[in-house]
C-alpha cells in the first residue's frame, strides 16, 4: 500500500514533467492544456510563497502558464473551470513544505529547464487564425520585430507587433498600401475591459469547423482607441516583405500592457481612415491576440 507521504512525493514528481517544459507546442485537447496550465500554476505558486526561483525563471514560468491557460481557453475551457484550476494549485502550493524534498526537487527540474529556454532566440505562437513570432536576437545595426504577426487585408498588408533593437521595444504597425494610399489617421482598437464582463466573440459568425472570424472578436462597441504617437517611413527590415514603400506607426506604451491583458481568442483591429472624394474611406486589419502576452514574457528573460 503506498503512503500518504510517497502518494504525495509521486504527484510532486508527476507534476514537474509537465511545469518544467516551458516552450509547448500548441494543444487540441482542453485536458492536456488545462493539465499544463495547472502544473505551471503550481509551480508559480510554490514559488511566490517559497521564494524558489530568481527573477529570470519566474519570468519564464510565468510565460508558460500564461501560454498554457491560452491553449486551454482556445480548445474550449471556460474561464469558470480556469479559475478553478488556478484555486486547486494554490491550495496545493500552499499545502506543501518548502523545505521539503519534493518541493526541491520540482523546482530543481524547472531550473533545468530553464538554462536551456534561456539560451533559445525565437519562438513561434501558433493561434487559431495566425501566428506570432518572437525573435530575441540582438541587432546593433538597427531595430527588428521582436515578436510579430503579418496581417493581409484585402491587397494591403501589415506587420504588427513589438520591436528594436534590443528586449521588448515599442509596439508597432508596418503598413503596405497596394495603391500607394497615405491614411491621414491611424488608430488601435482594443475591447475595453472597464466596460465588459468578458471578451467578446460573436459565435453566429462562426464557420462550419466552428472557427470565429477576427472581425468578431472586438465589439461593436465599448471598445477603447489608442491613436499613433509617431510615424515615418519603414526601413526594408521593418516592412512587410517585398514590399516597395510602407509607413511605420509607434502606439503609446500603455497600448502594450493593454493588449497583453486581453484573452486570447479576441482580436484587436488597426483602422486606417483616407481622405475621399466625398466621404473617409475606412480599412480595417485585425490581429489575433493570441499568445502576445507569452511572446512578450519571452522577450524579457534574461539569458543565462
Amino acid at each position: 500500500m503506498t503512503s500518504p507521504r510517497s502518494g504525495a512525493a509521486h504527484r510532486w514528481r508527476g507534476l514537474v514533467l509537465g511545469a518544467a517544459v516551458f516552450a509547448m507546442p500548441s494543444l487540441a485537447a482542453a485536458g492536456s492544456a488545462l493539465d499544463l496550465f495547472y502544473e505551471r500554476s503550481v509551480m508559480a505558486a510554490a514559488d511566490r510563497r517559497c521564494d524558489l526561483f530568481e527573477p529570470g525563471v519566474t519570468t519564464a514560468l510565468d510565460a508558460a502558464r500564461v501560454q498554457a491557460r491560452g491553449a486551454a481557453l482556445r480548445a474550449g475551457a471556460t474561464d469558470e473551470t480556469l479559475v478553478g484550476v488556478e484555486q486547486r494549485a494554490r491550495s496545493k502550493a500552499y499545502g506543501a513544505d518548502c523545505r521539503s524534498a519534493d518541493v526541491e526537487t520540482a523546482a530543481s527540474r524547472v531550473r533545468s529547464a530553464f538554462e536551456g529556454y534561456s539560451h533559445l532566440t525565437r519562438l513561434s505562437y501558433p493561434g487559431d487564425t495566425a501566428t506570432w513570432e518572437a525573435n530575441r536576437m540582438v541587432n546593433p545595426d538597427g531595430p527588428i520585430w521582436r515578436l510579430s504577426q503579418t496581417i493581409r487585408f484585402g491587397w494591403d498588408r501589415m506587420v504588427f507587433g513589438l520591436g528594436g533593437k534590443v528586449g521588448q521595444g515599442a509596439l508597432l504597425a508596418s503598413v503596405s498600401f497596394a495603391d500607394g494610399a497615405s491614411p491621414y489617421a491611424i488608430r488601435l482598437v482594443m475591447r475595453d475591459p472597464a466596460r465588459t464582463s468578458g471578451p467578446y466573440l460573436d459565435r453566429r459568425r462562426a464557420n462550419g469547423d466552428g472557427r470565429i472570424p477576427l472581425a468578431g472578436r472586438l465589439p461593436p462597441s465599448a471598445t477603447r482607441a489608442f491613436s499613433v504617437e509617431a510615424r515615418s517611413p519603414a526601413s526594408t527590415r521593418m516592412a512587410p516583405a517585398g514590399a516597395k514603400s510602407a509607413i511605420l506607426v509607434r502606439f503609446p506604451a500603455q497600448a502594450i500592457t493593454a493588449l497583453a491583458a486581453l484573452d486570447p481568442r479576441e482580436a484587436v483591429m488597426v483602422e486606417f481612415v483616407f481622405a475621399g472624394r466625398d466621404r473617409d474611406d475606412i480599412r480595417r486589419a485585425y490581429v489575433e491576440v493570441g499568445d502576445f502576452a507569452a511572446g512578450r514574457a519571452f522577450l524579457n528573460v534574461d539569458e543565462r
